[in-house]
């Protein structure tokens, strides 16, 4: 299931929107890019990530962290409210563009750190490998989307 949400969040569902964006309404590519990135990549994916971590801590305690004390669950959900926050606000940048940039910076700063601690932690299930290698790309493709923004400004 996580790595049909990975493919969906990060890969498939951004390529096609920002295909449809720029092929039919002709929006320039560095404006779809962020905008599809963000609104997929960050606020669905945290979002959905957020839901399943408020009604399942233990498993993200035990799946992603391989933490087996039932007390991990209180940081869980506690990783779950800033998922959400930052997963509904990068939703919403879908109504509100000019938070597009802002919600990259910040998805780009929360994946880039998540992806490294997964190197320092040494990922070894396929549930955390697959979380290191989507964080790093997602924060990645934000962080190039932001330098061509500068660029173009």
């Amino acid at each position: 299931m996580q790595m049909i949400a990975i493919i969906l969040f990060m890969v498939a569902l951004p390529i096609v929107s920002i295909g449809i964006d720029v092929g039919t309404a002709g929006t320039p590519m560095i404006i779809a890019l962020g905008k599809w990135f963000v609104f997929w990549g960050v606020g669905w994916r945290l979002a959905t990530a957020a839901i399943r971590q408020a009604m399942n801590p233990l498993f993200t305690a035990k799946a992603i962290f391989e933490i087996e004390d039932p007390r991990a669950s209180k940081l869980v959900l506690e990783i779950a409210f800033v998922n959400f926050a930052l997963g509904a606000t990068s939703i919403a940048s879908l109504y509100f563009p000019a938070w597009v940039p802002a919600m990259a910076m910040a998805g780009a700063i929360f994946y880039g750190l998540a992806g490294f601690q997964h190197i320092k932690n040494k990922a070894t299930t396929s549930a955390e490998i697959a979380a290191m290698v989507s964080d790093l790309g997602i924060a990645a493709i934000l962080a190039i989307y932001l330098a061509l923004l500068a660029i173009a400004d």
